[in-house]
């Protein structure tokens, strides 16, 4: 139990610089430049759509493909969700949280949200969090939760 506790720790430390080491260097990071038409797109729900407290957003994609983080292939990226934010990350380097980051390739993810009006959008992120050069971004979709 105790090598469990300090695996842990030290993933969770090494995560901690790993992503302070990332921010630092920003600006020598390299950004992906996008492909030509690509766009991304909340599927559903659908703009205006009244929806329970928890349900399922579907995330698609054209012009490009779907990879996990990391992967170093400049044609993919992966979804990251806004949920009721009023700016886009800033370009250029790592997105942090918000928003929600669906590194493994994740094309669909359940919300629970409190009842009322929210907002969802959509940014792909390059293997490194990073957006693409120009930003990938869906429309901003408006939903109200029952």
């Amino acid at each position: 139990m105790l090598r469990l506790k300090q695996f842990i720790a030290a993933s969770v430390v090494g995560s901690v610089l790993v992503t302070a080491n990332l921010m630092v260097n920003a600006s020598e990071l390299p950004v992906t430049p996008a492909v030509e038409g690509a766009t991304v797109t909340i599927i559903s729900p659908k703009d205006g759509d009244t929806v329970p407290q928890e349900f399922t957003v579907y995330f698609g994609l054209s012009g490009m493909g779907i990879a996990p983080a990391g992967t170093d292939n400049p044609k993919t990226g992966h979804h990251h969700l806004l949920v009721n934010q009023d700016t886009l990350p800033p370009e250029g380097q790592p997105m942090g949280n918000p928003p929600i980051h669906f590194g493994g390739g994740q094309t669909q993810t359940t919300l629970t949200l409190e009842p009322g009006e929210h907002t969802l959008q959509l940014i792909l992120g390059d293997r490194l969090h990073i957006p693409h050069n120009p930003p990938i971004v869906s429309e901003k979709i408006t939903i109200t939760v029952k």
